[in-house]
């Protein structure tokens, strides 16, 4: 069993390697190595004003995001091909005081960053071996509002196992994958002076549990390539923990032993070639975080570019 261990700017610098590094190859090597890629860039905005004739209490917002979905993938041999898939999106909201009509200072609505490179094996068998890595986390943690911290929580997570091809056409793809893995959640916790008007500090604290990963992809494209469904399910059941003993005899002892559940969709539509209507859904569920599954969407109107 692994035990607790505390992390510092090391853990900052790993991630943003394991972040950049695979797209940032790919890129520079394309032309010339037969790297296939593809990126798509977005920007929805929506605002809304009124003025002071209104009488029902209406209050002006703004509200904006960016996404940046990108993938590369290259076929190193004959038998092994190496994918990898960086999703990043950040958002804010704006608000407006009904009475005052002062604007508030702008809130974080959406925050997230998702990295996942895979390695498969094709041996000829019923079923090809892999190993993956996926990196998870936001851009910062604005919860203290007294010390700002970047990067927290993150996710690191390595599996190894096989996988399979259900489905392999040109407008679907289904791929599911089955396999052991390791998983370390990495907080930088904030941490109140001792002293009144005193600095903030940080601790990093890393828990580290392994157990069975389940991942299942599926990619439809139709209406002449102008819709697209993107979406994954992702199961973790976690075996042992780092934290068990330091848990025992608490309320929420065994709440490590509960199958993390993760699933997203991505629809997009165009409307034209820079217009781009998306609708985002996500369902989560880890009982350490929230007893009961977390639920979002949202759905968007903004311009869309492919870089790729």
């Amino acid at each position: 069993m692994t035990t607790t261990r505390r992390t510092g700017p090391a853990v900052l610098a790993l991630i943003a390697v394991a972040l950049v590094a695979p797209v940032t190859l790919a890129a520079q090597e394309a032309a010339s190595k037969g790297w296939d890629l593809a990126a798509d860039l977005g920007l929805a905005l929506t605002q809304s004003g009124y003025s002071d004739s209104w009488q029902g209490g209406e209050s002006g917002s703004i509200s904006w995001s960016a996404t940046a979905n990108m993938t590369a993938g290259r076929v190193l041999n004959p038998s092994v091909t190496w994918a990898n898939d960086l999703k990043l999106a950040y958002g804010q909201s704006h608000l407006q005081d009904s009475e005052t009509k002062d604007w508030a200072p702008p809130k974080k609505s959406t925050d997230r960053i998702f990295l996942e490179s895979l390695l498969k094996y094709t041996l000829g068998w019923s079923v090809d071996p892999y190993t993956a890595l996926t990196v998870e986390s936001q851009f910062y943690d604005a919860s203290v509002p007294e010390k700002a911290r970047y990067l927290t929580p993150t996710t690191l997570t390595e599996s190894v196992g096989i996988g399979r091809s259900l489905i392999a056409t040109e407008q679907r793809e289904l791929y599911s994958r089955l396999g052991v893995a390791f998983r370390q959640k990495l907080t930088n916790a904030a941490i109140a002076p001792a002293t009144a008007g005193g600095d903030w500090g940080t601790e990093w604290d890393t828990v580290t549990d392994g157990g069975f990963e389940w991942v299942t992809d599926y990619k439809h494209t139709f209406a002449e390539e102008r819709m697209n469904l993107v979406t994954k399910l992702r199961l973790f059941q976690a075996l042992v923990n780092s934290e068990s003993d330091a848990l025992a005899g608490l309320e929420n002892e065994d709440y490590w032993q509960a199958p993390d559940v993760a699933w997203e969709a991505t629809f997009s539509a165009a409307v034209s070639k820079y217009i781009q209507v998306t609708l985002f859904a996500e369902l989560l569920y880890d009982k350490e975080v929230e007893l009961r599954g977390r639920f979002r969407e949202t759905l968007g109107l903004g311009l869309s570019y492919k870089l790729f």
